[in-house]
């Protein structure tokens, strides 16, 4: 008999990443993180009225690419026309290496998105609250695991 053990729990992200890489791959794009983080790549009131199409590479190439991308109006095309080397810039930033060369505008529709929401401000406690949750992370020597251990505590307090 064989011994068969159940793998683990695994991140939704592997899975989501499996998901999407057929469907983004033949448009070109290796990571769906390029339309994830559009807004901060090229700013949030551009990113409103424009979105990445695809990128195009040479043959059995991976860099030197073309990023095609609809905007929705005249005046934006001029812009993304006049940003174009910043534009190409950030997305080569955003991936860390040269994936694109070049920019192709078009001008259509686009669908517009919502911003994303802004976070929700951290809950503020008593202080009685505040000093016993400080005493409870004193413990912990990493300090940004000790500031995320209190965000995740006072917004776990303010629920009761």
């Amino acid at each position: 008999m064989q011994d068969r053990t159940l793998p683990g729990p695994k991140a939704i992200a592997e899975f989501s990443r499996k998901l999407a890489k057929d469907h983004l791959g033949k448009r070109g794009f290796a990571e769906a993180s390029l339309i994830t983080n559009w807004a901060e790549i090229v700013g949030a009131a551009q990113a409103l009225g424009s979105m990445p199409l695809k990128i195009a590479f040479p043959r059995e190439e991976r860099s030197g690419g073309v990023l095609h991308v609809r905007v929705s109006t005249g005046g934006l095309a001029t812009e993304f026309q006049y940003r174009k080397e910043l534009i190409v810039a950030r997305v080569n930033s955003h991936f860390g290496y040269g994936a694109v060369a070049d920019l192709r505008i078009t001008q259509g529709h686009v669908t517009p998105r919502p911003p994303k929401p802004a976070p929700k401000p951290t809950p503020v406690l008593a202080p009685d609250d505040e000093r016993s949750l400080q005493d409870c992370l004193a413990v912990v020597e990493d300090e940004e695991i000790r500031e995320a251990l209190a965000r995740l505590g006072r917004r776990l307090a303010a629920r009761r």
